[in-house]
């Protein structure tokens, strides 16, 4: 299949095409860079054997960019990952976040549904859950309401595009549920590399052990888990890559509408991540308690029973592995993609 990648020069995203093009698929991007890099992109071009991955810088929003793309290409499928993603940024700019989620993707299906490709895998995530219902999550657990502006676009993104579906039935919409990556690529050349200070846990702690940061700051030891740090299911990037590349078999069977959780099945606390961190790569990292964060739940893991029986996909890498390939990524790059 030609498929279109959102934010295809992200954290995920770059992971993503690595595994599109080892399936034997080809790749489009499309990425603003705004909280990406390009070099990520030659990076996987190298890593897959070709010359070049093709690349439009452009934001989704604009629609003349976009209309540009889809003249140029015509695709089977398109992978969105596009969007602002982090938690505690969105409870402090809400406004933004709506209108970049929410808007970025109405152009997108516009145009998609313009050109003809009506089939979407749809970067969503656990904090649809909000406060989840129950433990472990099943994709039957209720949406709860979410406990923060970012979670909520992707709830409400997923209502739009069960609605699109529902109204043209031609649509085929498979919606990945993710939980929480980290680790790289065993090549230790792309990983995770924010923008400024880092809004998530495994970029911290290798930040911290690299030395560009003092401490890490645990948000909350008071939580209602074993050790009073927030629970939460880890799941290696590379196996998340590799759930997209099982989710185009449920494109290619028109599948309708899927619903996906994208996990382990396993709970780990923020203190079990920092513990096996420093276990696996013999590096210390010191960390102070701080406040807990707006937005934040005690635990959250999921059941991804189905995935396995629907799409073929399991996770095969635990915590060491992804605290071994973050490491690698981060030290033999100190300053991600700018060295």
């Amino acid at each position: 299949m030609k498929i279109l990648v959102t934010g295809g020069a992200g954290y995920i995203g770059s992971h993503t095409l690595i595994e599109l093009y080892a399936a034997g698929h080809t790749a489009v991007v499309v990425d603003n860079l705004y909280n990406s890099s390009k070099e990520s992109l030659r990076r996987v071009a190298h890593i897959v054997g070709v010359d070049e991955i093709p690349f439009y810088e452009a934001d989704i929003r604009d629609k003349n960019k976009l209309e540009s793309v889809f003249s140029d290409h015509q695709f089977d499928c398109c992978i969105h990952f596009a969007g602002l993603k982090a938690v505690g940024e969105s409870v402090a700019k809400p406004l933004e976040y709506y209108e970049n989620n929410m808007n970025g993707t109405f152009v997108l299906l516009d145009a998609m549904r313009r050109h003809g490709c009506k089939n979407i895998i749809f970067s969503s995530s656990a904090t649809v859950y909000g406060d989840p219902a129950e433990i472990p999550i099943t994709e039957e657990c209720p949406k709860g309401h979410c406990t923060n502006p970012y979670g909520q676009t992707k709830s409400m993104l997923e209502e739009v595009l069960k609605d699109v579906q529902t109204a043209d039935t031609e649509w085929n919409v498979v919606l990945l549920r993710y939980f929480n990556p980290i680790g790289a690529h065993s090549s230790g050349t792309i990983g995770e590399n924010p923008n400024g200070i880092p809004n998530n846990l495994m970029p911290y702690i290798t930040q911290v052990a690299i030395g560009k940061r003092k401490e890490l700051g645990i948000f909350g030891n008071d939580y209602d888990t074993p050790d009073g740090t927030g629970v939460r299911d880890y799941i290696h990037v590379v196996d998340l890559a590799k759930a997209h590349v099982c989710a185009l078999k449920a494109i290619s069977r028109k599948c309708g509408l899927g619903i996906y959780n994208i996990g382990t099945g396993h709970g780990y606390s923020v203190l079990d991540v920092v513990n096996a961190f420093i276990k696996v790569n013999g590096v210390n990292v010191p960390y102070k308690i701080q406040p807990r964060r707006p937005g934040d739940i005690a635990t959250c893991y999921c059941n991804p029973a189905k995935a396995q029986a629907e799409l073929g996909w399991k996770a095969q890498y635990g915590i060491e592995d992804m605290c071994r390939d973050s490491w690698n990524w981060q030290k033999n790059n100190p300053n991600g993609y700018q060295d």
